[in-house]
């Protein structure tokens, strides 16, 4: 039996299940439950239903139930209209033996408990539906009580889907936000209109439609540009309709500066090439098409005409449209600044890497950049050689994820604020967890990979390696004899959680061993069988056995490019071969290397 004071500690772990539910059907237990407990009560059946009075859903659950009988159907009920709630929850109390199975489906459920009542509430969960609620309870039930607490848990409910939708709005937004930014990226890369205009129709499909034309405005009407479709059949018809369909032309032709997004759908799409079998044919839902107008600085450009084969909750509202058409027509107009912007770009890049390297006894330093795409925004890799106090040389390198200016902020904390950690002699573990704090306290939204590796001659010719990794590629040490070794590392991305330790994996070099770093762009290399480099690598590798650094790192670096048909991933790589320090030499302070470092 649950009296009040129970009945209030179910309500209240109700409120707290409806706030992390993602969706309501996962409140079903915490009200099922409760309210098969209420005294009185035999059975509680919840139904689910379109705006239609189509039914989607019932769930029904007994007193002496072990489990719940759910079914999943598309039933319509027109008869069911009656009951659909204008605002407010409904409550409604009646017999078993009056309920009317074409008004009331869960009647099948509701007669297993002889002599009845039935207490009832239907409410509104969105515009597109509504849903149901009903107990059956006996002679001994509190009617009233028990209909209170139908209301406080359809309460629960609603409030629940409202916030389920209004994150999913927020998300939505969110999603929207970043797609116009990476749009926006994408398009700004090119000097060429027609390029700048198919690279909107890669972006915007699938994320924003299911296909995408693009026309520009020329004296004598639309010219087609590009298409392009989830489906390769209906991307081939999609742009045999953009180059040659009188409908579409016709369409595109009438569109005025000021016109914000058009949508068509049924009848309007009568006689063009959307409407049954087409480019669009053949799908699930409805086709819907939307049109949005190119222009800048008071004249028309062009237009992007997007075909949507969802659900309509998934279809992108006319601001956002309009949002992505500004964008692109922007873009247009900002082509012929694209060559300064790419001259800041380069600029940039080299200003995230060391000028040269550290010129240290006993070692030979180099290392390789290979830019994956020129016509990419600049990348997040970074490298950098650091003398600590000990005498020892710290070798770190790093990815950050994505390219952009956030990247290359990024690129220039991490690298920067490394260095300085380590030239102060603090430890590589230590390094990457305060670099790792300095992320989370500057809220970065994009994670970054980074190996830190601290080399110390040893008085027996060797070098002791330590290495600490953020879950970066390992690196490899191509020993005198031409073997491969890995050196052992690992860690969690940077990035991600506030408190992170990194654990320091020791490892040594002999005279004659070369240590290569490396970042991914290297490894995932990839060629036109889907082979990856990095399945190649150690014998490239083994290969180079007796070249110095700079013909390790710049050979790799060919090689890689060469190699690869597919990625655009930068690359970078650190290379440190151990010459070894003859007893006269000695281990050098850091005054020295630094002195020797600014001489070369």
């Amino acid at each position: 039996m649950v009296d009040d004071d129970t009945w209030s500690g179910a309500l209240h772990r109700l409120w707290q299940a409806a706030s992390r539910a993602e969706e309501v059907a996962a409140l079903a237990d915490d009200v099922y439950a409760p309210l098969l407990a209420t005294p009185g009560v035999h059975l509680v059946v919840g139904t689910r239903w379109d705006e239609d009075a189509t039914l989607r859903y019932m769930r029904a659950l007994g007193a002496d139930g072990d489990a719940p009988v759910i079914v999943a159907t598309a039933r319509s009920m027109p008869g069911a209209a009656v009951r659909e709630p204008d605002g407010e929850p409904v409550v409604t109390r009646s017999s078993v033996g009056e309920l009317d199975d074409a008004v009331w489906p869960e009647a099948e459920f509701l007669r297993q408990v002889p002599g009845a009542s039935v207490v009832g509430c239907t409410f509104r969960l969105d515009r597109s539906g509504w849903a149901g609620l009903s107990v059956a309870v006996d002679a001994s039930a509190d009617t009233e009580g028990v209909a209170r607490r139908l209301a406080q848990a359809v309460d629960v409910i609603v409030a629940c889907h409202t916030g389920i939708l209004q994150r999913g709005r927020e998300a939505r937004r969110g999603a929207d936000d970043a797609l116009l930014a990476e749009a926006s990226l994408q398009m700004d890369s090119s000097l060429d209109v027609e390029d700048t205009l198919r690279r909107v129709a890669r972006i915007a499909v699938p994320a924003v439609a299911d296909g995408c034309l693009v026309h520009l405005l020329r004296k004598d009407g639309p010219e087609f540009v590009a298409a392009t479709h989830v489906a390769v059949q209906q991307q081939r018809a999609l742009e045999e309709a953009g180059r040659d369909d009188p409908w579409l032309a016709a369409l595109l032709a009438q569109r005025d500066d000021g016109d914000q997004a058009l949508f068509l759908s049924g009848a309007a799409l009568d006689g063009s090439p959307f409407a049954g079998p087409g480019p669009a044919g053949g799908g699930r839902h409805p086709t819907v098409v939307s049109v949005s107008t190119l222009h800048a600085r008071g004249r028309v450009v062009g237009s992007i005409t997007f075909v949507y084969q969802r659900p309509e909750d998934r279809l992108p509202d006319s601001a956002f449209l309009d949002s992505l058409a500004t964008r692109a027509a922007l873009a247009i107009d900002n082509a012929l600044l694209y060559e300064l912007r790419r001259h800041a770009v380069l600029s940039l890049q080299e200003h995230l890497l060391p000028s040269k390297l550290p010129a240290v006894v006993g070692w030979d330093l180099s290392a390789s950049y290979e830019v994956g795409d020129p016509m990419l925004d600049v990348g997040g890799d970074f490298y950098d050689a650091v003398p600590r106090p000990d005498g020892s040389i710290a070798l770190l390198i790093g990815d950050v994820c994505g390219r952009g200016a956030e990247a290359a902020a990024l690129t220039g904390l991490a690298r920067h604020t490394l260095r300085t950690l380590l030239e102060e002699g603090t430890d590589p573990g230590t390094a990457l967890s305060r670099l790792n704090r300095a992320l989370r306290q500057e809220g970065a939204t994009r994670f970054l990979t980074a190996v830190v590796v601290t080399m110390a001659p040893q008085a027996d010719g060797t070098v002791r390696l330590t290495t600490c990794s953020a879950g970066h590629p390992r690196p490899l040490v191509l020993r005198a004899d031409g073997s491969i070794g890995e050196v052992v590392s690992g860690g969690l991305l940077l990035g991600i959680l506030d408190d992170v330790s990194y654990e320091s994996h020791e490892d040594s070099l002999a005279p004659g061993d070369t240590l290569v770093l490396f970042t991914d762009g290297l490894t995932e290399s990839r060629e036109a069988d889907g082979t990856y480099f990095e399945s190649v690598l150690p014998g490239r590798l083994s290969a180079l056995r007796g070249s110095d650094a700079a013909h390790v790192a710049e050979s790799l670096a060919r090689q890689a490019r060469t190699f690869r048909a597919s990625g655009q991933d930068d690359i970078a790589l650190l290379v440190a071969r151990w010459n070894g320090i003859t007893p006269s030499d000695g281990l050098l302070p850091l005054e020295t290397l630094l002195e020797q470092a600014a001489l070369r």
